[in-house]
């Protein structure tokens, strides 16, 4: 018997790419927004061009006036505002520290903002600068040079943030001065 009469052997000619022994794969249409998503996109649609800046200056004004109304420095253990993972485990967790340092940026001390949170007094500068260059941009046409972090960046930042809070929590010299 040659190859020719064989029936396995002779393969059906096929249109467009083979895709082996399985079928084509089915056409699929790109999903339609559910309502909660289409109202939201319709709203920034329709919104004027500063509201979104505007949001995120609210919201920025907002997380001042909680660290200036709370006085983190002051808390006792327990007291607002607390770090639950701190309070229950006893363990630092990678923001712990934040408020604190925040309060000491609003008031000009930066090596006490730093001693509670390095990478915290590190970053606020790119994200007040990442903030105007975009809202100019967005409400005046500002040409301010944009911060593009790519995603290699952004990964390095994580990984350092992730070694930072690890040692942050070793019981021994010289990462007991981590501690706060």
């Amino acid at each position: 018997m040659s190859s020719a009469t064989d029936p396995v052997a002779v393969q059906p000619q096929v249109d467009g790419p083979v895709h082996g022994p399985y079928p084509p794969p089915p056409y699929f249409e790109p999903a339609q927004p559910d309502r909660v998503t289409r109202f939201v996109q319709r709203k920034w649609r329709e919104s004027p061009i500063w509201v979104a800046p505007a949001a995120m200056l609210v919201c920025m004004a907002g997380a001042v006036g909680y660290t200036l109304a709370t006085h983190p420095t002051e808390a006792n253990a327990g007291a607002a505002p607390s770090c639950l993972l701190k309070y229950t485990t006893g363990f630092i967790c990678p923001g712990c520290g934040g408020t604190r340092a925040a309060w000491y940026l609003l008031h000009g001390d930066i090596p006490a903002a730093a001693r509670h949170h390095a990478l915290f007094v590190f970053v606020v500068p790119f994200l007040l600068y990442m903030y105007v260059a975009w809202a100019g941009r967005r409400l005046f046409g500002w040409q301010l040079p944009q911060l593009n972090l790519s995603p290699g960046v952004i990964g390095g930042f994580i990984a350092v943030w992730g070694v930072w809070s690890v040692l942050r929590n070793l019981p021994w010299a010289p990462f007991t001065a981590f501690y706060v």
